[in-house]
């Protein structure tokens, strides 16, 4: 790859590779030249700028999952000028050893999904968009997502100084613009969401392979039309009049894997809905939302979609309290 080091083959060897190499191989060093100075990283929890706060970041997770790994299922790409996006996803496994954000030492073990967009380029990582299913992690815990959000609030010192979740209002423009790319996967699956998200939730028969196989956030597992109508109205029911937006897609072929897409879609309006979050509150949300898909010859046969149940709750706190 142009522009990289040398041992690394292609953009899932690169991927892959440095993240191992941080988080396992313990050489968090590593962050000030595969990270961008002025990296922008967007997680559904917050927005950070700089070298500095993904090293500190990473310092605090360690030091609260000392055994931490990551595991890499796939990592969906495609080319931008001199670099490439990769939309990765990862099963993270984790011993709750020490305190840190999640509380007192549970010793529980978890496991749960990270789905990241990453821009790479010069061999370096310097836009990134993070989702992490951390309804998973603290149900895990035997936590609830909402009485978590009211905690981390009250624990970072109230409404008014406490860590603001990722919004447009609070974004910065990084060095990446792309949408992705024209593959015909990746139009699919931009199309299928889009449509499910105008209420057409026939559409999940229509596209959906009949033993389609699911993991929706909390670390749910799933099979079969029923579970996806479930989910998606679900989701929409609490967010009805809100504007939903295709902000990435990516379709391709490779390998002995099925064709696949990698989508990232944001969510933006009122909780003014009976649904997945409970009485209807009137705040302003924004979701940070993104999903990978796998193709067979039945229609959509794997699909991992992800939010931050916690980062959403959050939200709706701060505006509630």
């Amino acid at each position: 790859m142009q522009g990289f080091d040398p041992r690394w083959e292609s953009p899932e060897h690169y991927v892959l590779g440095i993240t191992k190499a941080i988080w396992e191989g313990r050489d968090i060093g590593s962050l000030t030249h595969y990270y961008a100075d002025d990296i922008v990283v967007r997680s559904s929890a917050s927005v950070i700028q700089g070298n500095s706060g993904i090293i500190a970041a990473t310092l605090a997770t360690l030091a609260e999952f000392p055994d931490r790994e990551l595991l890499g299922e796939d990592v969906i790409w495609s080319g931008a000028g001199d670099g490439f996006l990769s939309s990765h996803r990862l099963i993270s496994t984790a011993t709750h050893s020490h305190p840190g954000v999640y509380g007192a030492p549970t010793g529980r073990r978890v496991a749960y999904r990270i789905l990241a967009d990453c821009h790479c380029q010069n061999d370096q990582v310097n836009d990134e968009w993070l989702v992490r299913d951390q309804g998973a992690i603290v149900r895990q815990m035997g936590l609830d997502p909402k009485a978590f959000a009211a905690n981390l609030i009250n624990n970072e010192g109230g409404a008014q100084v406490c860590v603001q979740p990722y919004t447009e209002h609070n974004d910065i423009q990084g060095p990446y613009r792309g949408r992705g790319n024209t593959h015909i996967r990746g139009q699919q699956l931009a199309d299928l969401i889009t449509r499910i998200m105008n209420a057409e939730l026939s559409a999940i028969e229509q596209t959906y392979d009949r033993a389609c196989q699911l993991e929706y956030p909390s670390g749910q597992s799933a099979q079969g039309w029923k579970a996806a109508d479930q989910f998606w109205l679900g989701l929409r029911a609490a967010f009805p009049n809100a504007v939903f937006s295709i902000e990435h897609q990516i379709g391709m072929d490779g390998g002995d894997l099925s064709p696949r897409a990698a989508v990232r879609w944001t969510l933006k309006g009122k909780h003014d809905g009976w649904g997945a979050f409970g009485t209807p509150s009137g705040a302003d949300v924004f979701i940070m939302g993104m999903t990978h898909a796998e193709f067979g010859p039945r229609g959509l046969r794997r699909e991992w979609t992800l939010i931050d149940e916690t980062a959403v709750w959050k939200q709706i706190l701060l505006q509630t309290g």
